[in-house]
């Protein structure tokens, strides 16, 4: 079995654990395979956190979980240097205790409910690979990925992630209800996983495997996911691509050269951190299709994703009522490949 066939067995596996979020799924994939970090926003309970959790568990590493809450400290993250007393060499006397950051799929829960100066903490880790304490730096894993979840209501004791630290992740991700069929599939599938976890505990087990697949456990190496990385930088962008995927990225800058109703709506549009994010997502999509070159519809399948949260939109959009996916659909409307 290649990468490829191994990450669609990946991705069937997990949207028969997370009923109803194919989307959601796909793009969790996509983030993996284009070495990125994905913001998840959703209203409580539509199973952000069991997603990445059923992605990490497929992944070969350390899974770690931070929860955000307004007494954070940036040392809760990245680590400290804890004074060893015994220690008789004075070089000694310090030593670095790596944070919850040192790990391979790293769950950032409810982002936004701690404040900036605890946020600014995993901006070099998202972006630079590593972490400095104390005048030392020191690297994260080769395989990192930061899924941080915010919640779109009760902003209440929240701090709004800045504009830079939104525009280092590749995605954002609108977790949404899932259908009234898939509601009832839920129903029956945590029903199942309560019925063999009270079984477990009642046969004096601990009761922590309460997946019922957890027994066939598909899990990606580090190397096949380093391997899959290699394969997706292979995958060719014809020049049309390129000048598609420049077009609409120009567009959100220069909105009044597409028409004055986006210019109404556009504030600030979408950095170059955006065009690299899309071209390498769209070089994903593709090759998860079995495809070894990018097609426009490759582009605009990925687009809502990489652009919506690197949008500042106007006050007029507010007053209309318009959101970033609004002016994402007008973008791919108005700019043909």
């Amino acid at each position: 079995m290649n990468s490829a066939e191994k990450l669609l067995q990946l991705e069937q596996r997990m949207n028969s654990q997370v009923l109803g979020q194919e989307e959601l799924v796909r793009m969790l994939i996509i983030a993996l395979l284009c070495d990125g970090h994905v913001l998840l926003e959703g209203l409580p309970g539509l199973a952000k956190t069991r997603a990445v959790r059923e992605l990490a568990e497929h992944i070969e590493g350390e899974f770690r979980r931070i929860q955000f809450t307004p007494d954070l400290l940036p040392s809760d993250i990245t680590g400290s240097e804890i004074y060893q007393q015994n220690a008789t060499r004075e070089e000694d006397q310090f030593r670095f205790r790596p944070g919850p950051v040192f790990g391979n799929v790293i769950l950032a829960d409810e982002i936004n409910r701690a404040s900036a100066r605890v946020q600014s903490a995993l901006l070099e880790a998202m972006e630079e690979r590593h972490v400095t304490v104390a005048g030392k730096t020191w690297p994260l894993p080769g395989v990192f990925m930061v899924l941080a979840t915010q919640n779109p209501v009760d902003q209440e004791g929240t701090w709004p992630l800045p504009e830079a630290q939104l525009d280092r992740f590749l995605m954002k991700v609108l977790v949404d209800y899932p259908s009234k069929e898939n509601e009832q599939k839920v129903m029956q599938l945590v029903r199942a996983e309560q019925q063999a976890k009270y079984q477990a505990l009642a046969n004096g087990e601990s009761g922590q495997h309460d997946n019922p697949q957890s027994e066939a456990t598909l899990t990606l190496s580090q190397q096949e996911i380093a391997a899959s990385w290699q394969a997706i930088s292979a995958v060719y962008v014809a020049p049309a691509i390129e000048e598609y995927i420049v077009n609409l990225i120009n567009a959100t800058r220069h909105p009044q050269s597409v028409s004055d109703t986006l210019a109404s709506y556009i504030h600030i549009g979408v950095s170059p951190r955006g065009t690299l994010a899309l071209e390498r997502c769209a070089k994903a999509q593709a090759w998860l299709e079995g495809r070894d070159a990018v097609l426009p519809e490759d582009v605009r399948r990925i687009a809502p994703a990489v652009i919506r949260h690197r949008l500042m939109l106007s006050y007029q959009a507010n007053a209309d009522n318009r959101t970033a996916d609004d002016v994402v659909n007008m973008l791919l409307d108005a700019v043909v490949a």
